[in-house]
């Protein structure tokens, strides 16, 4: 008995392999406060989220913008269910490229909201 092989839907996002992830786009991803946010979230709940759990002061538009930079950068994988996108952490991928940079990131970052009072 063969099995078929999974085809690709038009639902599909593209994501970079864990080999083309690179450093400059991670952090430059990582660089953006509303985007630091959402992985921080991200990392705290430890599971996937849909798109709608995120509450970002900004435009939908501006919202989906963020996602994809994350996406592309390889910092997230988004994929479908049903009709939610949802959206989990690439922690595996990140730690065994970068070990310790998204830990230091997360810690730095919940250090500076503590400071500034908005943590």
């Amino acid at each position: 008995m063969t099995t078929a092989a999974p085809t690709s839907s038009s639902r599909d996002l593209p994501h970079p392999g864990r080999a083309e992830i690179r450093l400059e786009a991670v952090l430059h991803a990582l660089s953006d406060p509303m985007r630091l946010s959402v992985v921080r979230e991200l990392a705290a709940d430890g599971d996937d989220l849909s798109c709608s759990h995120f509450d970002l002061p900004v435009t939908k538009s501006t919202t989906t913008h963020h996602f994809r930079v994350l996406r592309e950068a390889g910092v997230i994988r988004q994929i479908y269910r049903g009709t939610a996108k949802m959206n989990g952490l690439r922690r595996d991928d990140l730690d065994d490229l970068f070990p310790g940079l998204l830990d230091s990131v997360l810690a730095a970052a919940a250090r500076q909201a503590v400071r500034l009072g908005s943590g």
